[in-house]
Formats: C-alpha cells, structure tokens, sequence
C-alpha cells in the first residue's frame, strides 16, 4: 500500500459547507449514494474480518472506490453540488484495512463530501466517523435503504422503527466529533402512518441532527409514485433543511420537486447514472459528457467493469438498440476507446 506520492490534505473548501448551502436559498443539486457498487464489499469481506489497527489512504488510485470517486468528479464537473459516497457497513469500515482501502478513496477536488455509514451500534458509527472526519465535510446514516440484507443486519430502513438507536448515534457522533462543523445528516423512508415520521424529524432535529433526506415512498413501495406531499408536511413541520429523494430524472423535474415540496435540495440516483449532465440542464448525456467521463476514468486508473457499465448508463437512451448490443459485448478499455472514437470522435454528436 502506497500514498507517500499522493498529496495528503484536509477538505477545507468551506464556502462550499454543506449546511451553508443548504440555507442559501438556492436549489441544492445531490449525488445518492449509489448503493449497488457497495454490496460487492460485504461479499468480499464476509469471511475475513479481523481487527487491526486502523489506517487510512484518503488519496489512492489503486483500488475500486476509485470508481464512485470518478463518477463524482464527472458529476461535479455538471453542476452537482454536493456528493455522497456509497452507503459503507460502519463495522467492517472501522474493523477492516481492507473495507477502508475498497470503500474510501477521495482526493483535494472532492468536497463537498458526505459518507455515508450503515450502522446499528453508536459507538462503531462514531469510532467511523473520526477515521473519516479529516477527509469529508460530514458523515450521513443510512436509515432509508430497503435491501432485505441490510433490513437483516439491522441497518437501512429498519431504524426509522427504532428512533432511540438513531438519536444515540446521532448523539455519539456529535459527542465525539470536535469540529462542529461536521454535519450528521440522515437519510430516511416515510412510514405508513406520516405522524410517526414527523415525530422522529422532530426528536432528530432536537439531538443536532444537520438535515434529513427524505425518500418518499415507504419501505415497502418500490415502483410506486412518489408520496411528495409526504416530504412537504415533513419540511413544514421542522426547521432543519430537508433534501427530497425519488423519481427525479431532469433538471426541470428537479427545480419542480424543489418548488412542489418547500425543501432545500434533490438527491438524484439513477437519473444521474443514465444522464451525469444532468443538473446542467442537459436533457440526455452530451457526447462531451462521455468523453469527460473516459478522461477521469482513465486518470484515476477505474477498473473496466465500472468504467464500461457507467458508459453502457449513460449511453442507454442515445443508441439503437443494434449499438447497444455491440458497444455492451466490449470486453476491454481499449475495445471501447476504439469504438468511442470510430463511431463517435471527439467532435461528432449522437
């Protein structure tokens, strides 16, 4: 493991504070975590956990994260205000170098940065949130994610039913965290009956809580339309800044949701996957868009996989269906450059 060639530095970007941006008036743009590059990890490590003194190689380009901190340097260079990494198990992160070196990679040009932690324990969530508080401008806890797995292992969506444990690791992490411009944020689902959901707001709002992201459907709901009238009485009933969450997919339903429902900011997900541009108002990926994201790609030494299924993302809307099979039967970097650039060049369009 080396980083002694990698410049190390705190994120001290404070003009861009989260909690500033979100008081400012302005729509504010979120990247989601993008949970479905974090289960690989929970694989990987299921049967090597070990204690070991805990070390962490904040600048790296050798390891699989690398790929989600690619992915915000495009989404940044697009208007993104604010990104998160993907949803981290606390435990494995504080337990495991391993879980440290696959799951945390930023460097100077990523900030703002939340990371978000699935916990159960206070005490593992705030032990995590000091590895990483030199290196983020906040940590965010996970109690919205659905997966059974997660639900399982007592993370995700399961805690908005266990309010307690979630004002104690809200407590803990402000307790021990000194900079107290550290935000803890949490990231939730709206239950059936919306009393119990503006209750636990209130009770995470009165521990110190920074802002609360909403996804508006319940934890059952997948497909179904978003519960926005749901996110509106929430933000009427708090103080703190609200994020809204679900179904977003262009800048003009953005700026409508943001309208709809009162709130501070959008937090995209799969709308940003298919479209990175979009936050800069681009109705489907622009050609510089993809080419961006080969440049950063390639800088950041991304693995293949990654690389090629971001691309297969955003290219999905802009090709037939004859290019996709091609484009998607790729099997190396070198593949895909050569079919970038005989289809496309750096100057044509879709």
């Amino acid at each position: 493991m080396r980083s002694d060639s990698i410049p190390t530095t705190i994120c001290q970007e404070r003009k861009k504070d989260p909690v500033e941006m979100f008081h400012s008036g302005q729509l504010v743009k979120v990247c989601a975590p993008m949970v479905r590059y974090s289960n690989l990890l929970k694989l990987l490590l299921s049967c090597s956990f070990r204690r070991e003194k805990i070390y962490v190689r904040p600048f790296s380009s050798s390891f699989t994260a690398d790929s989600r901190l690619a992915f915000r340097t495009l989404v940044r260079k697009y208007s993104c205000d604010l990104c998160y990494t993907p949803m981290i198990v606390a435990a494995d992160f504080v337990r495991s170098v391993k879980a440290r070196d696959s799951e945390f990679t930023t460097n100077q040009g990523d900030c703002p940065l939340i990371v978000q932690f699935a916990a159960n324990d206070a005490r593992l969530l705030s032990d995590a949130a000091l590895i990483v508080c030199p290196y983020a401008s906040g940590i965010d806890i996970n109690c919205g994610c659905p997966q059974r797995w997660a639900m399982a292992d007592g993370y995700g969506a399961c805690l908005i039913n266990k309010p307690e444990l979630v004002l104690d690791m809200v407590r803990q992490v402000r307790n021990r965290v000194e900079n107290p411009r550290f935000s803890v944020s949490i990231k939730i689902r709206i239950h059936d009956d919306l009393a119990r959901t503006i209750d636990l707001c209130r009770k995470v709002e009165a521990t110190g809580v920074s802002w609360i992201t909403v996804h508006g459907r319940t934890v059952e709901e997948r497909h179904q339309p978003v519960h926005y009238d749901a996110i509106k009485m929430i933000k009427e009933n708090v103080s703190i800044p609200i994020v809204a969450n679900g179904d977003i997919r262009s800048l003009k339903e953005a700026e409508n949701v943001w309208q709809m429902t009162g709130t501070d900011g959008v937090m995209v997900a799969r709308g940003l996957l298919a479209n990175p541009a979009m936050f800069a108002g681009y109705e489907e990926t622009p050609l510089k868009c993809v080419w961006d994201w080969v440049d950063i790609a390639l800088e950041l030494g991304t693995p293949f996989m990654c690389f090629h299924q971001h691309l297969m993302y955003m290219m999905e809307k802009i090709t037939s269906r004859q290019e996709k099979r091609v484009f998607n039967a790729l099997s190396s970097t070198s593949a895909v450059l050569d079919y970038l650039t005989d289809h496309y060049g750096d100057d044509s369009t879709f």
